[in-house]
């Protein structure tokens, strides 16, 4: 898979040769975070409404309430809704005893909690970016309850 972002992020911590995308989930899941925290786009935006995204509940509450201007750039939309999926599952991960990020077969990222439920936290952004609901705050309340 090749991953533009991924990639960036492999040279940036000195990995060189290929190492399958599941591994890297299992052997280094701090990685896996901080690479699925950088939320480039989510993070100007809530920048430029005076939301501080400081990775807990206050600041996915905090986006809830922002107005969707994104909505008006179909181009942006997905990309936001992405981010907003990726930022929801970094404050899970960081914040919810014994959740941790898994990878499909495919290559897509879920959280999984120590449940062993597993939330599709990129779909649930998408819904977020598009529509408004589930509210991300939403989604992190029921997955902090297992």
């Amino acid at each position: 898979m090749n991953i533009a972002f991924w990639e960036n992020w492999r040279r940036r911590q000195g990995e060189t040769g290929a190492r399958p995308l599941a591994a890297v989930f299992t052997e280094d899941p701090e990685g896996i975070t901080e690479l699925f925290s950088e939320c480039e786009l989510l993070r100007a935006r809530a920048q430029e409404s005076g939301v501080e995204l400081d990775d807990t509940q206050g600041s996915l509450e905090a986006l809830d309430q922002l107005p969707p201007r994104w909505r008006d750039d179909p181009e942006e939309l997905p990309w936001l809704g992405n981010d907003a999926g990726l930022y929801l599952g970094t404050v899970i991960v960081r914040t919810v005893a014994g959740s941790a990020w898994h990878v499909w077969p495919g290559g897509h990222p879920v959280v999984r909690l120590a449940s062993g439920r597993e939330i599709d936290v990129v779909e649930a952004g998408q819904e977020w970016a598009g529509s408004g609901a589930p509210e991300l705050s939403q989604v992190y309340a029921e997955a902090s309850e297992g």
